[in-house]
């Protein structure tokens, strides 16, 4: 599993359907994200779109961002065939 630092923080990288790019991730990557157990990413045409989850142990997760329902959310929210990846994170550096 490759790990990334980005803003700080580390990252596994969960699953890639050979499109994670640190670069484009790095750029749209805001401190919003930061209070997140998950990143995840999906293509739609060139663009990135990055959503949030949440353990489901965490306090803080509620049904629309709980990482147990990620398929979920990707069939209902993510284009079908879109290219996706999900990033979790390790810890603050």
């Amino acid at each position: 599993m490759k790990q990334y630092e980005i803003n700080g923080i580390l990252y596994d990288l969960v699953s890639d359907d050979n499109c994670f790019s640190i670069d484009i991730v790095k750029e749209y990557l805001t401190d919003y994200f930061y209070d997140f157990d998950y990143v995840f990413g999906d293509f739609s045409g060139d663009k990135v779109r990055l959503k949030g989850f949440f353990d489901t142990k965490n306090k803080k997760a509620k049904r629309y961002n709980d990482i147990k329902y990620l398929e979920s959310y990707k069939k209902d929210y993510c284009n079908i065939g879109a290219k996706t990846f999900l990033l979790k994170k390790v810890h603050k550096k």
